[in-house]
């Protein structure tokens, strides 16, 4: 395991990059997000985990930073989800932000850059119960989707159709296509209570994990939304992000205000727990979780204890496709 500290500033969100193997991308908040300033640091690390973590970059905002995405066209790029409603994109040689996207009108909770097709686009989510996709390369929204009844927490773009995102907020998790009327083409009763995360499957885009306020991580095959693929109990508070594996069709990594990181394999034999692995290393909410694209396995997180941890967990090491 590699640790390193963010000294008085709280994680919130925690990114691998897509073009490097050894980069990581972290925001973090002074007072847990509430007030104060935010930063966002690009730690370099061992892939074997051999050597110590450092610092190669850190930039300083003005407000808080509650989420982070790596372009997918240059790998000096990210943006950021910020408190005083802007989505801020950055290169990482530069101690200010290179573009500044205002159109929200309360805090912008979370960020994705597109994987594929237009890789200039970005989704974001806000407590103005929106959601927007920006062409980065114009510098402006193109496209607003309003319909959740409270905040958006998480905007995923579906790896495998490029013109499609799903969206989490009131209990519902809601699919959205661009090249549709801004009304959503699916909307999901994925928990009785608020559904803070979602990811897709990376082989499968069909199916889509939710994670939720209930304390569960849920499967949904799309095909079929009367009732979940599977439900995964163990967390003991909020899920508050969920992460599909890049190698495997089945494990899914989540993490929870109740410290911990949990691996599951949802295509587990009935009658047996998905349940694989709890990691308990840390001291406070958990908030950031990645799953890294180039090491099978390797798992980075981030919590309000002032800690990013990257590591193996047990029930990864030998993670391959299935």
């Amino acid at each position: 395991m590699s640790t390193f500290q963010t000294h008085g500033l709280h994680g919130y969100s925690v990114k691998f990059s897509p073009f490097s193997p050894n980069l990581l991308a972290c925001v973090a908040c002074q007072q847990y997000g509430i007030s104060g300033n935010a930063a966002l640091l690009i730690a370099e690390f061992d892939p074997e985990l051999n050597l110590p973590v450092k610092i190669v970059h850190s930039a300083p905002a003005p407000d808080g930073l509650f989420d982070v995405a790596w372009s997918e066209l240059d790998p000096t790029v990210c943006c950021t989800a910020s408190g005083d409603g802007t989505v801020l994109v950055w290169n990482i040689t530069k101690k200010e932000p290179v573009l500044v996207a205002k159109e929200h009108n309360k805090e912008v909770y979370c960020v994705d850059w597109s994987h594929g097709g237009n890789k200039n686009l970005v989704v974001s989510g806000s407590w103005d119960r929106l959601a927007k996709v920006w062409d980065m390369q114009a510098g402006k929204c193109i496209n607003t989707f309003e319909g959740h009844f409270g905040v958006v927490y998480s905007t995923i773009w579906c790896p495998q159709s490029t013109e499609t995102f799903a969206s989490t907020s009131d209990g519902t998790a809601r699919i959205w296509d661009l090249r549709s009327s801004h009304t959503p083409t699916q909307m999901i009763g994925a928990h009785e209570t608020e559904t803070l995360s979602c990811d897709w499957s990376k082989y499968d885009q069909n199916i889509l994990v939710t994670g939720s306020v209930d304390c569960s991580v849920r499967v949904w095959d799309l095909r079929n939304t009367r009732h979940f693929l599977c439900q995964m109990l163990g967390h003991s508070y909020a899920v508050r992000r969920v992460r599909c594996s890049p190698f495997s069709a089945s494990c899914v990594a989540s993490c929870s205000y109740d410290f911990t990181v949990r691996l599951w394999d949802f295509m587990k034999p009935q009658g047996l727990s998905p349940l694989l692995e709890t990691i308990s290393h840390h001291t406070e909410f958990v908030y950031g979780l990645d799953q890294s694209t180039f090491v099978p396995g390797l798992v980075a997180d981030c919590a309000w204890d002032e800690h990013i941890r990257i590591y193996r967990p047990n029930m990864l090491r030998n993670t391959s496709t299935t």
